[in-house]
């Protein structure tokens, strides 16, 4: 970086406005004067408004890089941030040389993933919105495998985790990582600046993160329509009942092929451009609630999905995957090049057991995905997992998505042929698995009453 280091205090302090030297593994910056900053650093007595100043500043010179990275914090709220506590930090940090030369890029990047779960663990519903379960994410990139070279993209990135994770797949399977283009949309400025901060940190060079709804404004446009992508990993938000119906049924880039979602739930708006923004060898993984399998609401549109033979596989994930939330969850997975033998046909997957819960989280183990990715490759079927069944059949079904029309689980009951009495567990187990479609419809209606509360 240009600038020079205060000995005494031992911080960096920005001398003019320079550019950087780029290199192949350096992005460029431009650090403006900071006057209030040299002052600062003499100070012994700190004071935050130069930070904060500096900040700005820094963010200014660098529009397309940097705009509200840095956020809104509270820098001169001393009730918040006492001078001394200031102090303390800065002086602590400074005793570390963090270049990419003493801390590697996963390193680094890894400890801002562990900041970013440690503000979602501690914010409750709310972490939904700019978090999804990393272990969740893991699973998703691994269904879609994504290899050098190819365009990946996340319609409602939030912090970016799911741009990194394919980015680490990528440089698991000995890829040329440098090669990928990532892109992502959120419209959340805070959030877009983490996203970009992320990927950063991780030392990604070849990204765009634009803030902007998706829905009602999507930023990354080509030509005349939109861009398309070869790999799209996204947790869309579920259920939204804010959004501009009337625009969307008269959709000027045409992501209404499937149809206009009811005014309660936008959850195909999303699916659709999601699809729309598939390149013609394009796969997509979707992490959603089960509602969307089977609402009577969608039911046309489920069908019209199906026609275009682009479902290739449903998974059934267990309950509390999402942050605050019981409801059971689902990943469906699209391919516009569906080998040949898949055509025609979609394989469910129940993996409602599938999940560990310790100290109050849900995740998938690396046994659990192995296992889900093993049934997945294979597109086969193992009884009371893993089944396939033929899109003629799915519509025959009202077009229902739901793993367990198609998964039934196998319990020890007898039927009444008089070979062997049921026991109690058996009974039991029989019970659940009848009950679980109607207990993922009542998690709609809950999720459906919960929203009429927050309107």
């Amino acid at each position: 970086m240009y600038g020079k280091r205060n000995t005494r205090r031992r911080w960096l302090i920005p001398t003019a406005i320079s550019p950087m030297p780029s290199s192949p593994r350096t992005i460029a910056f431009r650090f403006p004067k900071a006057h209030a900053g040299a002052k600062f650093a003499r100070r012994r007595k700190t004071s935050a408004w130069p930070i904060q100043t500096a900040l700005r500043q820094l963010e200014a010179a660098n529009p397309d890089l940097l705009a509200g990275i840095f956020g809104d914090a509270p820098w001169t709220n001393r009730e918040r941030l006492p001078d001394e506590t200031l102090k303390n930090l800065i002086e602590h940090f400074s005793t570390q040389t963090l270049s990419v030369a003493n801390v590697p890029e996963d390193e680094l990047g890894n400890a801002y993933e562990f900041l970013i779960k440690k503000f979602a663990d501690d914010s409750g519903h709310t972490a939904a919105e700019f978090y999804t379960n990393r272990t969740v994410v893991h699973l998703m990139t691994q269904l879609l495998a994504p290899q050098a070279g190819e365009s990946i993209y996340d319609p409602t990135c939030g912090t970016g985790g799911m741009l990194i994770s394919a980015l680490t797949e990528v440089k698991r399977s000995g890829g040329e990582y440098r090669t990928l283009k990532l892109y992502g949309q959120e419209r959340n400025l805070i959030t877009s600046g983490i996203a970009r901060m992320n990927l950063f940190l991780h030392g990604v060079e070849d990204f765009q993160i634009i803030r902007g709804d998706t829905l009602a404004d999507p930023r990354h446009i080509e030509g005349d329509g939109l861009r398309q992508f070869d790999v799209v990993l996204a947790n869309p938000p579920y259920s939204i009942k804010q959004w501009d119906r009337e625009a969307w049924s008269q959709d000027k880039w045409g992501r209404n092929f499937l149809g206009t979602p009811p005014q309660g739930r936008a959850d195909y708006a999303f699916q659709q451009h999601i699809l729309a923004s598939l390149s013609d060898k394009g796969r997509c993984a979707i992490l959603w609630p089960h509602g969307v399998l089977f609402r009577n609401e969608e039911q046309s549109m489920r069908a019209r999905m199906l026609e275009l033979d682009w479902v290739e596989a449903v998974i059934g994930l267990g309950p509390n995957l999402f942050y605050n939330s019981p409801m059971e969850s689902c990943i469906v997975v699209c391919n516009r090049r569906k080998p040949a033998a898949r055509k025609g046909k979609v394989l469910f997957i129940d993996a409602l057991n599938e999940v560990t819960r310790e100290r109050a989280q849900s995740f998938l183990t690396p046994r659990h995905q192995e296992r889900i990715l093993k049934t997945f490759r294979a597109f086969s079927v193992e009884a009371g997992f893993s089944e396939v069944a033929t899109a003629k059949q799915i519509v025959a079904n009202g077009a229902n998505l739901s793993t367990p029309m198609y998964v039934k689980w196998q319990t020890a009951t007898t039927h009444a042929d008089g070979t062997k009495p049921a026991t109690l567990p058996a009974a039991w187990a029989q019970w659940q698995a009848d009950g679980r479609a109607f207990w993922q419809q009542m998690d709609t209606l809950v999720e459906t009453l919960d929203g009429l509360d927050r309107t």
